[in-house]
């Protein structure tokens, strides 16, 4: 009878060690499965350019220049359309440039800058305007347009009194 016992503690041990196993198993499993679901590639344009095709179907973070004279926006739809120009996403490089109000200009007025259109719909927000800093996330077309689920902007033209020196240094 001592050996039915414990033939029987012992079974029980190793169902609970087997399902404690699978439960760490399909935790693990959650965490990686919903980690690569959510991931989002930052990427500048000159990048998303070079990649073409190997990032259609991934969510992208991309930041650029908005070039003023490609805005076009569609009350009736609240279709926004617009082109960015490359700028790098190094800080360095941006200091190296005279700093970001002069790389965004830079950026703008260069005509052999990479570029993008992009298209976004929704109220056309207040700050987009001619050299602003646009932060997108969205999905890259097989048109070659990135179609923007959020855009955020910057506006460094809006903070030159506080870094006169940047701005004034050509």
């Amino acid at each position: 009878m001592e050996e039915t016992i414990s033939q029987t503690g012992s079974s029980n041990r190793m169902k609970f060690i087997l399902g404690g196993a699978l439960i760490v198993a399909a935790v693990i499993y959650l965490i990686v499965s919903s980690t690569q679901a959510s991931a989002q590639y930052f990427l500048t344009i000159d990048e998303i350019v070079t990649k073409g095709d190997e990032i259609l179907d991934r969510d992208l973070r991309i930041s650029g220049a908005v070039v003023g004279d490609s805005i076009e926006y569609e009350r009736e739809s609240l279709t926004l359309s617009f082109t960015v120009a490359h700028v790098s996403g190094d800080n360095d490089e941006l200091e190296a440039e005279g700093g970001l109000a002069k790389a965004l200009h830079d950026a703008v007025t260069d005509p052999n800058r990479s570029r993008l259109p992009v298209v976004y719909e929704g109220p056309m927000p207040d700050l987009l305007q001619n050299e602003a800093q646009a932060i997108m996330t969205g999905r890259l077309g097989t048109d070659g347009v990135f179609y923007a689920d959020e855009l955020l902007l910057k506006c460094p033209t809006k903070y030159e009194e506080a870094l006169p020196e940047q701005v004034s240094n050509p």
